[in-house]
């Protein structure tokens, strides 16, 4: 959420940023509801000072004629109060309601464009493999393999569903170790800093495996808005099922005040994730690219506001250095303020070489949202002068498990239809270098 008072004093900048954005929040009104809401405020605190007043009075009442005539007097002022607080409640309702729908500002360096056709490839790494026959899509690959089962899947749970078999669920957790060992070495942290020129504080993550479930008031707090199309709701239980596990990582440290030695704090949280996927309808719905249900290990990251571009550039480097040691070519985009995400003050993704597609698919995100969710989760740092400050806070994919496999089994297939495994998760799969049918 942005300050009222940035918005106030700059608003033709949010305007532009609203308009970037493809959103549309009427700025005259807010700053109007803003004006009464200070308005209300200012008269509900003065009727609580003239019922202070009047108690006082009352407790120091000679007789109780003087007691009497004092409580009857105090009668209207409770009354007023009582209209000037509900008021107020009121007036607040609605300031927050449009309040919400702000986005937030982006980085000068952020690309301007209505959607992602418009975002800018920044960099591309690796060679793109050459087959001398005609590479298969993964979803082809795994079934003759015996490894990937999506008809069973959705004869059981339905559509965009899968079981991983065999040597495909043992490399999904090959991948998770092999990212889990990465982010939690102090010394390989420190090793992909140097590499990428930059001047971090080398500590390592924490581990977490956190909850699948949040209550949709602390979601909203995280300004991921998610609603009955997009995600799993239960409302008789005040309950939804996340989208990512950085959606239960951020509030880690809500109603907080951190102090600066603490930061940067760094958790890599691994987590099933779940979207209904209402709005792709006919995308996407051979294989394991876009389900409903899918695994993740996700970055999430707490640092000092001078530190955060550099941090979110860290995590992008923890992501290419994943990326080049299992030899996958990829490229690095980044997003323009037309397809980027709500909370985002800057945004690059990774999308990763296809070759039974043909094309670049996005792996990999880091979202650096600046203030903007500590200021609504209320995560604070106490500086060395005693002033608070807002931390501020990056989150990142580290491995999206399904898009990851799709990559390795279709950059690593043979022509007799087996999957050479990349040598860096071999020591996880017993040793074996290929994936062949049984």
């Amino acid at each position: 959420m942005l300050d009222i008072k940035f918005i106030r004093e700059n608003k033709d900048i949010v305007a532009a940023i609203i308009k970037n954005r493809n959103k549309e929040v009427d700025l005259d009104q807010l700053i109007a509801l803003d004006d009464e809401r200070r308005a209300v405020m200012t008269i509900a605190e003065k009727k609580r000072a003239e019922q202070n007043e009047a108690s006082a009075k009352i407790a120091q009442a000679q007789t109780p004629e003087e007691r009497q005539q004092l409580i009857d007097a105090m009668q209207q002022v409770k009354v007023d109060f009582q209209a000037a607080e509900e008021q107020t409640r009121e007036v607040t309702k609605k300031y927050m309601a449009l309040m919400l729908k702000v986005p937030n500002i982006t980085s000068p360096d952020t690309p301007i464009g209505k959607d992602e056709e418009e975002n800018k490839i920044l960099r591309q790494v690796g060679e793109i493999p050459k087959f001398s026959f005609q590479p298969k899509e993964h979803d082809e690959l795994g079934k003759n393999l015996g490894i990937l089962d999506t008809e069973r899947a959705g004869e059981i749970s339905g559509t965009r569903f899968a079981y991983l078999k065999g040597d495909l669920a043992l490399l999904q957790f090959a991948l998770i170790q092999f990212g889990l060992e990465i982010l939690t070495n102090k010394e390989k942290i420190e090793e992909i800093a140097q590499d990428a020129n930059l001047t971090v504080p080398v500590t390592a993550f924490t581990a977490v495996v956190p909850p699948v479930f949040i209550k949709p008031a602390i979601q909203n707090r995280m300004a991921r808005f998610m609603n009955p199309e997009e995600h799993y709701m239960f409302p008789n239980d005040d309950l939804m099922l996340i989208g990512s596990a950085e959606h239960t990582l951020g509030p880690l440290h809500m109603d907080q005040i951190l102090t600066e030695k603490e930061l940067p704090i760094r958790y890599v949280g691994y987590s099933s994730a779940f979207r209904r996927e209402a709005g792709t309808n006919g995308k996407d719905t051979r294989g394991i690219i876009r389900q409903h249900q899918f695994d993740k290990l996700e970055m999430e990251t707490f640092c000092l506001p001078e530190n955060s571009i550099q941090e979110q550039s860290f995590l992008v480097a923890i992501q290419e250095y994943i990326l080049t040691s299992l030899k996958l070519p990829y490229q690095v985009i980044a997003v323009c303020t037309g397809d980027m995400g709500f909370p985002d003050y800057r945004q690059i993704d990774i999308e990763t070489w296809m070759p039974g597609q043909n094309r670049y698919r996005e792996t990999h995100s880091a979202d650096l949202t600046g203030n903007f969710q500590s200021r609504r989760l209320n995560t604070r740092v106490k500086r060395a002068d005693g002033k608070n400050d807002l931390v501020h806070m990056n989150d990142a994919t580290a491995i999206a498990v399904g898009r990851m496999l799709v990559a390795i089994m279709e950059n690593n297939q043979n022509e007799d239809g087996s999957i050479t495994i990349p040598e860096v998760l071999r020591k996880y799969m017993g040793g074996r270098d290929v994936i062949k049918k049984a």
